[in-house]
């Protein structure tokens, strides 16, 4: 185990309100819990952890790629969690019937993050799909309703992982939360906000319990 003096791991979350914690404290959101969990790791293993969310709410992967540059490739990075999709799969007006991102381009922004993570230099990559939302309405000019479109591009999260095998690991929250749901016999609406899409504390609390122990794991190979 390394305890050199100096001993850095880089951590960055990439993502959209869901990375963010919108409309949730600060210190109460997921990747805080983390970070804080993450931090007394590094102080008992001797190592510097830094966990940097670089997460931005209403972000989509197109506007994602734009900032990457900067946020990402251009600082020293070990990790990054890379989650998005709740703002690409969403129908707007103005959109007349089309999605913010089409299925095919979320799949090439996906695509073109890994690439632009691993010519940087970043050694680990997770890939996260989206939690299930209750919000069965449908979308302006598009009659789609927006947990079916939430579905179809997690389904696409894990196509991206699954060609990427070896490169990237998965992280299915989608799964994750459907099986916590199900073991303690309750809804989607048991762990989002009012706008049935954003987590609640508890929420936040199963994000931390599933991701947290990967993460982890990932760290500890990095320190051998």
């Amino acid at each position: 185990m390394i305890k050199k003096k100096g001993k850095k791991i880089n951590l960055a979350f990439f993502g959209d309100s869901i990375c963010f914690g919108q409309h949730i404290s600060v210190h109460r959101s997921w990747v805080a819990l983390i970070s804080r969990s993450l931090e007394l790791m590094g102080k008992h293993k001797g190592v510097q952890i830094n966990v940097t969310n670089d997460s931005i709410n209403g972000n989509t992967t197109r506007l994602a790629l734009e900032r990457m540059p900067y946020e990402i490739q251009s600082n020293n990075f070990d990790i990054i969690f890379i989650q998005f999709g709740m703002n690409d799969c969403n129908y707007w007006k103005t959109d007349n019937g089309l999605p913010r991102v089409s299925k095919k381009a979320f799949a090439a922004n996906l695509e073109e993050i890994i690439d632009r993570a691993v010519a940087c230099g970043i050694k680990s990559i997770f890939l996260a799909t989206n939690h299930p939302t209750a919000l069965f309405k449908s979308m302006p000019s598009s009659g789609v309703l927006y947990q079916k479109s939430n579905k179809e591009y997690n389904e696409i999260v894990r196509q991206v992982a699954t060609a990427r095998k070896g490169m990237v690991e998965l992280i299915d929250n989608e799964k994750n939360v459907l099986q916590y749901l199900a073991k303690k016999k309750m809804a989607v609406r048991d762990i989002v906000l009012p706008d049935l899409i954003h987590l609640n504390d508890l929420g936040h609390k199963i994000y931390y319990q599933k991701i947290m122990p990967k993460i982890k794991t990932v760290i500890m190979d990095l320190l051998k």
